[in-house]
């Protein structure tokens, strides 16, 4: 039987010794998408957080484990996290122009991105990021890399932004609420390109989410979580059209859903 990409059991997290997340366990494979849903405050992002190990200092693992690749990420090294992430797991966040330096042009980032994980030059650095926005359909790439991230809207930083978590190719993407301060058109365009991102290269992804329309579009498996449980977990078609638990029944019902065609 195939190994899970990634290997969550039994997660307990605490912040300031309150428990957030409570015996949580699920599994990703490769090449699979999935979506996390549930309201805010149901502890969504702080289980990718504690994936990537990024949460807080006031956050921590109290039980279980997380494996990566059959790698215990809990029990990792600083130096072996660092390997780890970027290389081969990346991140998406909600506001992607927030984690962009605003004094540097994009083309400039990417290539401080590339080097501190390999040797290469400016370069050879700008054909790769060339190479990646074409793929992800950006149709005036040259400009993009030439541009500081305030000269850029909003919705193209996020692009941008995950052109940036793919530039290293890693086998895991996480994506924390991508697409909830874009207007609709521009979702449209950031949940076609994370499925371009699947398909070109085989990525995973886990999706953080409240918004039910793009799970349903982007996802093969769902988790529901509700204060911090997971309270309904399994293929997507199961969920969104014979849902067992209250809660998902609820949300699925009070939650706009988006309709994401492709392009």
């Amino acid at each position: 039987m195939e190994q899970p990409l990634l290997k969550i059991s039994n997660l307990d997290v605490e912040y300031n010794q309150s428990r957030v997340i409570s015996n949580v366990s699920l599994s990703v494979n490769e090449g699979e998408i999935l979506g996390i849903v549930g309201e805010s405050g149901s502890g969504k992002s702080t289980l990718i957080k504690s994936a990537m190990g990024i949460l807080s200092n006031n956050g921590c693992v109290s039980n279980g484990s997380i494996f990566y690749k059959e790698r215990d990420l809990l029990n990792a090294s600083a130096e072996e996290l660092r390997r780890v992430r970027g290389t081969e797991m990346g991140m998406i966040f909600q506001n992607c122009e927030s984690s962009l330096c605003p004094v540097r042009t994009i083309g400039d980032q990417v290539y401080e991105t590339m080097v501190q994980h390999m040797k290469v030059t400016k370069k050879n650095a700008k054909e790769k990021a060339l190479e990646l926005l074409e793929i992800l359909h950006f149709s005036d790439g040259k400009r993009v890399l030439k541009s500081y991230p305030f000269e850029l809207s909003g919705g193209m930083n996020q692009r941008v932004g995950i052109m940036m978590a793919m530039l290293l190719k890693p086998s895991l993407l996480f994506a924390d609420e991508p697409t909830s301060a874009l207007d609709v058109t521009v979702q449209k365009q950031v949940v076609n390109e994370m499925l371009r991102i699947r398909d070109n290269f085989g990525t995973a992804i886990v999706i953080v989410t409240h918004n039910i329309g793009v799970v349903n579009y982007i996802a093969d498996n769902i988790v529901v979580m509700y204060k911090g449980n997971v309270v309904e977990y399994g293929k997507k078609d199961d969920i969104i059209n014979n849902p067992k638990n209250e809660y998902t029944i609820k949300l699925l019902k009070a939650v706009p859903k988006l309709k994401v065609e492709e392009s």
